[in-house]
């Protein structure tokens, strides 16, 4: 299997049951592979992760990007429910694992900092826009985040929603 079907193959794996403590011989069995060519690709379990994150993560980006050109509450809306999709959230909590890896310093995780901030700042604030854009992007992403980590670790979704409300309506009145 090449590389690129592979990783397609963990993320849908990691879609399914998330990937928790299991091994890369149990998640190459899942995928029709074997654990040394997860090994001769990733370099290790967590190069897998790593490049799972980052595939998903820029996943998401050209779904934003897709959804429209100018932002509104209606794009931000739309990307709220994908993001917060039960789905998901086995792909979310992972995200959330190796983010705090990558803020330890812990290698492989590492190199996924600063990229999974200035990524989305970069998708999301127009070309020549100043600071304050800027960081009202930075703002949205940690709102986003935020509010995702504590869905996925509460699993109120109520009152995360209802938290994402006051959220969309702080934008309006902005």
């Amino acid at each position: 299997m090449r590389r690129q079907d592979i990783l397609d193959a963990i993320i849908q794996e990691v879609r399914r049951g998330g990937i928790g403590d299991r091994s890369l011989r149990d998640l190459a069995g899942e995928v029709g592979t074997s654990h040394r060519m997860l090994l001769h690709h990733f370099g290790s379990r967590e190069g897998l992760l790593t490049a799972v994150v980052e595939r998903i993560e820029a996943d998401q980006r050209d779904f934003l990007a897709a959804l429209a050109t100018e932002p509104g509450t209606a794009t931000v809306e739309a990307m709220w429910r994908r993001l917060s999709d039960p789905a998901l959230w086995p792909a979310e909590r992972l995200f959330f694992e190796c983010y705090a890896r990558a803020a330890r310093g812990e290698q492989p995780f590492a190199r996924l900092l600063p990229g999974l901030v200035d990524d989305w700042l970069a998708a999301v604030t127009p070309l020549g826009s100043g600071n304050e854009a800027r960081a009202g992007a930075r703002l949205g992403l940690a709102v986003f985040r935020g509010l995702l980590l504590d869905l996925v670790g509460t699993e109120d979704r109520d009152g995360v929603d209802r938290a994402f409300g006051l959220f969309l309506a702080t934008l309006d009145r902005a």
